[in-house]
């Protein structure tokens, strides 16, 4: 029997990939996250959400190891976030360590909210910038 948690991931992915990942990406404010396909090597990008301090971009995970770029990161965890209309370069870092939850609640609220309400394995990742 497939449990709640899996048909609420497919659900939301699958609104994600044809509806709202498409828009968002064309939205020139919208944070994105570019990652190489692990398996294609291709620039994969996805809308995200979260908050630069520093040289450090935090964000969240809805489906933490379910999420195709967090399996991107694994294999590979260099970079690219999109800020305000610019691309930084980086090393992305998987912190299961850190309390997702508390985590979001420093991050911009409205997709914050989003993030708790649709997740289902939060995972908190953070984004070392180079420069």
């Amino acid at each position: 029997m497939t449990d709640m948690r899996s048909i609420k991931h497919r659900i939301v992915t699958t609104i994600q990939r044809r509806v709202a990942n498409p828009l968002n990406r064309r939205v020139p404010v919208q944070q994105l996250l570019e990652t190489t396909g692990r398996v294609s090597g291709e620039p994969r990008v996805v809308p995200i959400g979260g908050r630069r301090s520093g040289n450090e971009f935090w964000f969240v995970s809805e489906f933490g190891d379910r999420s195709h770029y967090v399996r991107n990161i694994r294999a590979n965890g260099r970079v690219r976030v999109r800020l305000r209309g610019e691309w930084y370069s980086g090393t992305a870092h998987l912190v299961p360590d850190d309390d997702p939850v508390r985590r979001l609640a420093s991050l911009p609220r409205g997709n914050s909210a989003m993030v708790r309400v649709m997740g289902t394995d939060l995972l908190s990742i953070r984004v070392d910038l180079d420069e």
